[in-house]
């Protein structure tokens, strides 16, 4: 499998004499996601040689069930015992490197059985080396699934989270900071911690804070602060950017485009309680017909203006300003200007495109600009207005010269 990396620390717990083979043994992990916790026991119990139905995972929040609990636990007469925080020595684990990273993604699930499948895992990984080459194994199955519903409720988190505005007491005492940006948002699993990060990269220039039953989050423009967790109520009401978001949502909502299948796949109902959009779904979903008929029923528009066709009754002096200029362009002996360029782009008709485009679009700016900004094909503003990046914020929103003149 090519490089093993090293799973566990060398600190935790009590020497093997402190522990019989066969008694039942408890890990009190700190938190519901107590990776490094998780990390020094499972080693420890490695190094004792505990099998994996002589062991019983809590939390120090909740308890976390074991994986055999229902099946495979020790009578009650066994005496039970509670692993300590003491730390000793124990032999180093070597395991394939994408172990750890799928342990790293399963702690995050609000399967409370995780634990005792990874500690499951990694016993088998270690008394069965080929099962590292087995993916239809179970218990990998099992483990892959869910990393993979643990990396889907990141996705949606990211994907669904709406802040909105509030004055807080910072606010009030430096207005320049500007206000605290708060979200409403309840994930299925463990994730806030692991998905801070990406909010802080993503919003670094403001304040925000994101409020879940689980845990919160809160950054202040340098740091992320965890705190407890929070009801929808501490969320502030609606201000005038939901608004603004809202009428933004009808106008862009294409009935021509709907895929309701595809629609719920990607933005389930469980989420729709917090997204304020969703008020709109039914009501536009079920127009969508109607609307794409209308639609199709319209005449043509009409654009501004196209590109004149050449008959043979026009005149000679512009057909000959035609041909001077895609001399210059096709024959290259000396520099063209940028409005030769441009003359010669809007009388081309080299390809059908020439006979119907609304007008070409050709560059703007300085001819010995040091930076030259390269954009793709013009979009519908750039077609009706001549000029290019004066789109969406997406295409640019900069004008070139502005760009070239640095």
């Amino acid at each position: 499998m090519g490089v093993m990396n090293e799973l566990l620390t060398d600190d935790l717990f009590l020497t093997a004499e402190q522990h019989g083979a066969g008694r039942q043994q408890s890990v009190m992990l700190q938190g519901a996601v107590d990776w490094p916790g998780f990390r020094r026991a499972a080693r420890r119990l490695l190094a004792q040689q505990v099998a994996p139905e002589c062991v019983s995972w809590h939390c120090s929040s909740t308890p976390v069930q074991d994986l055999f609990a229902a099946h495979s636990l020790a009578p009650p007469e066994t005496p039970h015992e509670t692993i300590g925080l003491p730390a000793s020595d124990a032999p180093a684990v070597n395991v394939p490197p994408e172990f750890l990273t799928l342990c790293q993604s399963v702690i995050l699930h609000s399967d409370p059985h995780r634990f005792g499948l990874l500690y499951r895992l990694l016993w088998r990984l270690v008394q069965e080396p080929g099962l590292r080459h087995d993916p239809l194994d179970a218990d990998r199955v099992r483990a892959d699934q869910l990393a993979q519903a643990v990396r889907r409720d990141m996705h949606k988190m990211k994907a669904f989270v709406r802040f909105t505005s509030a004055q807080d007491e910072t606010f009030r005492s430096q207005p320049t900071g500007g206000p605290l940006h708060v979200a409403w948002f309840e994930p299925e699993h463990h994730i806030i911690e692991a998905t801070a990060p990406f909010f802080a990269r993503r919003f670094t220039q403001m304040r925000w804070a994101i409020l879940t039953p689980e845990c919160s989050i809160r950054w202040d423009g340098s740091k992320i602060d965890i705190g407890p967790g929070a009801s929808k109520a501490d969320a502030p009401p609606a201000d005038a950017g939901e608004q603004l978001w809202l009428t933004y949502y009808q106008h862009i909502f294409n009935p021509a485009r709907l895929k309701l299948k595809m629609m719920q796949k990607e933005m389930p109902r469980k989420y729709w309680k917090n997204l304020p959009e969703a008020q709109f779904i039914s009501a536009l979903t079920a127009q969508s017909a109607q609307r794409q008929m209308a639609m199709i029923g319209q005449a043509p528009s009409t654009p501004r203006r196209r590109i004149p066709v050449f008959r043979d009754g026009r005149a000679a002096t512009e057909r000959a300003q035609t041909a001077l200029a895609l001399d210059q362009v096709q024959g290259g002996e000396k520099p063209l200007d940028l409005a030769t360029l441009n003359l010669a782009a809007q009388r081309c008709r080299a390809c059908p495109i020439g006979q119907h485009a609304t007008q070409a679009v050709c560059g703007e700016g300085p001819s010995h600009a040091r930076v030259m900004v390269v954009g793709e094909q013009p979009g519908d503003q750039e077609d009706l207005r001549g000029r290019p990046l004066i789109g969406t914020v997406a295409a640019g929103s900069v004008s070139l010269p502005a760009l070239a003149g640095k």
